[in-house]
């Protein structure tokens, strides 16, 4: 192609080269895929100006999936959830002004700047910071914020609850996509894929893809759910509890589909509207993407897709699959 060189300083004959790239992120080699341009004329590499891909970003976004650690839309993401600026949000934290932008713009967080975020993360923790430091908000933020993440406090202890009952305890780690468990997140995302009527073997799938694909894109699954192998497919590990909860509650409704005098399946249908308040604008875009891209695939179609993805033919029935098969994700 013809292209400005910006070493010839004239226009000639360009070369698009890809190529893979060692980087060293805190002592650990990363390998990213790497473009850039060479001249024919004088043999020397410049990168596409126009170009916003960036070899570093993808290597921190790598580490940071790696060491289960938050992306900077995830940092964004928790701060707007609340209303905050950045200002706020620093001064809550203990930060000073620059630190939390920084990492809002790529720039790789420390351990314990991880740490703390995380720990923002649970409404219990944040409201704990907002009583601390009573000088960070106005009085009329403070007392807004208070309200909500106490009646987050209590929707928590009883989802919490319930969890514990039902589901038992596990932390984040590489079979929940580095996330505890997320009933709220979970049981939302259920009633999405139920709008509009949904059969059961699909509704599985269409969980599964959701997590997956975030994790791939984002280094964290959605709702902390495991996913194991059995024969219809990946579906979340004791799905028949977190279905029977809803059916319970009128969240959702199910009908008999008859298929022929010796194959019966479920139909779920939403019984209310998603809160999708819950979900960050990532979590967001992958649900509604994979619910697009699966619109038009029957329930025997989205089971021969999903037989095709390596986590699922590398495991046995009954086993947990990790995330980390998620690279290899063929959406």
């Amino acid at each position: 192609m013809k292209g400005i060189c910006p070493h010839c300083e004239k226009e000639t004959n360009l070369e698009l080269v890809r190529s893979e790239e060692e980087i060293k992120v805190r002592g650990e080699l990363i390998k990213v895929d790497v473009e850039y341009y060479k001249c024919k004329a004088c043999g020397k590499d410049f990168d596409d100006p126009r170009s916003d891909d960036d070899p570093l970003d993808k290597a921190y976004r790598e580490y940071r999936r790696r060491h289960g650690m938050m992306q900077p839309e995830q940092i964004r993401d928790l701060r707007r959830r609340y209303g905050l600026t950045q200002n706020e949000m620093s001064s809550l934290l203990g930060w000073g002004g620059a630190t939390l932008s920084r990492y809002e713009n790529g720039a790789l967080q420390d351990e314990t700047h991880e740490k703390t975020l995380r720990l923002a993360a649970d409404p219990r923790n944040l409201l704990k910071l907002i009583e601390g430091t009573p000088e960070a908000l106005s009085e009329e933020k403070r007392a807004r914020l208070t309200k909500e993440l106490k009646a987050a406090e209590e929707e928590a202890f009883s989802f919490e609850r319930l969890y514990e009952e039902r589901f038992g305890k596990y932390e984040g780690d590489e079979y929940s996509g580095f996330k505890k468990l997320d009933l709220a997140k979970l049981f939302n995302a259920i009633i999405y894929f139920c709008k509009g009527g949904v059969l059961k073997t699909k509704l599985n799938k269409l969980l599964f893809y959701a997590d997956f694909k975030h994790f791939k894109d984002y280094a964290l699954s959605v709702t902390g759910a495991r996913y194991a192998h059995v024969p219809f497919g990946p579906a979340p590990d004791q799905y028949a509890y977190y279905l029977a909860t809803l059916l319970e509650e009128g969240a959702i409704k199910a009908e008999e589909v008859v298929y022929n005098e010796e194959a019966i399946g479920e139909k779920f249908t939403s019984g209310k509207e998603p809160d999708l308040s819950l979900f960050s604008d990532s979590e967001l875009k992958i649900l509604a993407s994979v619910k697009d891209y699966f619109k038009k695939f029957n329930a025997k179609k989205i089971t021969e897709s999903s037989h095709q993805e390596k986590g699922y033919r590398e495991t046995q029935t009954g086993h947990l699959i990790s995330y980390a098969y998620a690279e290899d994700l063929k959406i």
